[in-house]
């Protein structure tokens, strides 16, 4: 009888164990739905196709919470923020990246402005070595003369003798 007892806790234990492991494994299945602030990450690197410069993130348009939808979908399907850029990029073209891509025309957004600060600054230099050469050393320490100061003074001397 003891036996008995004892099979039964055993298969009960058993039972219970094999009903725990059917919901953590149903738990550990389900892919992870992703948060808003996940979501956001990848929006703010796009912009509404409707809107001109408002980002993915913040626009209020149906259009955009249609997109940021899609954004949530890629993500729980486990894309990444590369994959779901350029899905976008595929769909509707560059022009909903925030940060234009580094090809093409487009290099001339990165290059541009340090060339023109660079440019500025060599200028400024020679500028300001031209003007100190410009100026001669001997006029800027000696006092200029002025000529009827030494006609007084030799007129003064001629009567003195």
């Amino acid at each position: 009888m003891r036996q008995i007892r004892h099979l039964r806790i055993i298969v009960w234990v058993i039972g219970m164990a094999a009903i725990l492991m059917g919901f953590v494994q149903s738990a550990l299945g389900q892919t992870p739905f992703p948060s808003d602030d996940e979501v956001n990450v990848i929006a703010r690197q796009l912009y509404c196709p409707v809107c001109e410069n408002i980002p993915l993130d913040v626009c209020g348009t149906k259009v955009c919470a249609e997109w940021r939808e899609v954004i949530r979908e890629k993500l729980a399907q486990g894309w990444t923020e590369n994959q779901i850029n350029d899905y976008f990029v595929q769909q509707y073209g560059d022009q909903v990246l925030a940060k234009p891509p580094r090809r093409g025309i487009n290099w001339l957004l990165y290059m541009l402005p340090p060339v023109v600060i660079l440019g500025g600054i060599f200028l400024v230099i020679r500028m300001y070595r031209t003007k100190r050469e410009s100026v001669p050393i001997s006029r800027a320490t000696e006092p200029e003369k002025n000529h009827y100061i030494e006609k007084m003074e030799e007129e003064l001397r001629r009567r003195k003798e």
